[in-house]
């Protein structure tokens, strides 16, 4: 398995779909990054070679918020929207959907501890 960023991407995976696997990047940023260092989409990731490696992690690291720093990066803006007492923020806190989703008949199967959601009147 060919290690990218701190992260094993599948080997035999189209290289387009494996890079998928690494935190923030989709297939569009995938076919973006194989096209600009000149891939093919369709090799397996087992085809790569270390140089290859080499340049895609330098590509990413330079050019690209993916892994441990997108991730610090969403926990900071959550904390922030916590911090600052925002509606959002709130929702949060309390582990309810944040986008304006229904909560009476869905919105529990989420992890962690129970919550209560009112209940139906009678």
């Amino acid at each position: 398995m060919p290690r990218v960023i701190g992260t094993d991407i599948p080997d035999n995976k189209r290289l387009e779909i494996s890079l998928t696997y690494i935190y923030g990047i989709g297939r569009t940023v995938a076919h973006e990054i194989i096209a600009k260092l000149g891939l093919d989409p369709n090799m397996r990731a087992k085809d790569l070679t270390p140089d290859d490696i080499a340049k895609l992690n330098a590509t990413l690291q330079s050019d690209y918020v993916v892994e441990g720093d997108l991730r610090r990066q969403v926990q900071n803006n959550i904390k922030r929207l916590i911090s600052i007492h925002s509606y959002r923020g709130l929702r949060h806190r309390l582990g309810l959907p944040v986008r304006g989703q229904h909560t009476q008949s869905n919105a529990r199967t989420r992890k962690g501890k129970k919550k209560t959601v009112a209940g139906k009147k009678t």
